[in-house]
């Protein structure tokens, strides 16, 4: 089984932002890979992850970074396969890397998540995906409806909680 979507980070600690993404894409049944790269303490093997990505058969990749956030930009700049970029909360609680992240030249798209989310990475990769898998794409509709029928059972409950002057 190869993978179809890389997920890539700046260093280990960023593992408990990404590793949404990861029970995501398992919770999928997406054959994924999960490595530390980074753009500024290893860009030669950046650039060759990026450069070898279409070859090895990955259809998108999500990269999430921190602070100055060049990894999603830098691999970007290096294939065609579509880039996911997450924004890690660290300094400035995320906004510096979300502005690195948004502010792509022209010609280098990265599409971006908001700040720590990873699993909107996921889900984002898992449509791409299912654009040419139509067994994905049933999977995503249930997945979706579930989040509909949590909200929904979320406001019942709430409904039956008493306050002296809730008029609901």
């Amino acid at each position: 089984m190869n993978a179809k979507v890389s997920i890539i980070m700046g260093s280990t600690s960023d593992l408990p932002v990404m590793e949404k993404a990861a029970k995501f894409l398992d919770e999928m049944d997406i054959p994924f890979e999960m490595n530390a790269l980074s753009a500024h303490r290893t860009p030669d093997e950046v650039e060759d992850f990026a450069k070898g990505a279409e070859s090895r058969g990955l259809k998108v990749i999500i990269a999430g970074a921190g602070m100055a956030a060049a990894l999603p930009g830098v691999i970007a700049a290096n294939t065609t396969v579509p880039v996911i970029g997450v924004p890690i909360k660290g300094m400035l609680d995320g906004l510096d890397a979300m502005l690195s992240i948004i502010q792509m030249p022209p010609g280098i798209p990265v599409a971006t998540v908001g700040v720590n989310g990873a699993q909107n990475a996921a889900i984002l990769a898992a449509e791409m995906l299912a654009l040419s898998d139509e067994a994905l794409a049933a999977k995503l509709k249930t997945y979706k409806t579930g989040l509909k029928v949590k909200i929904v059972k979320a406001n019942q409950e709430l409904s039956e909680i008493k306050y002296k002057n809730k008029v609901n």
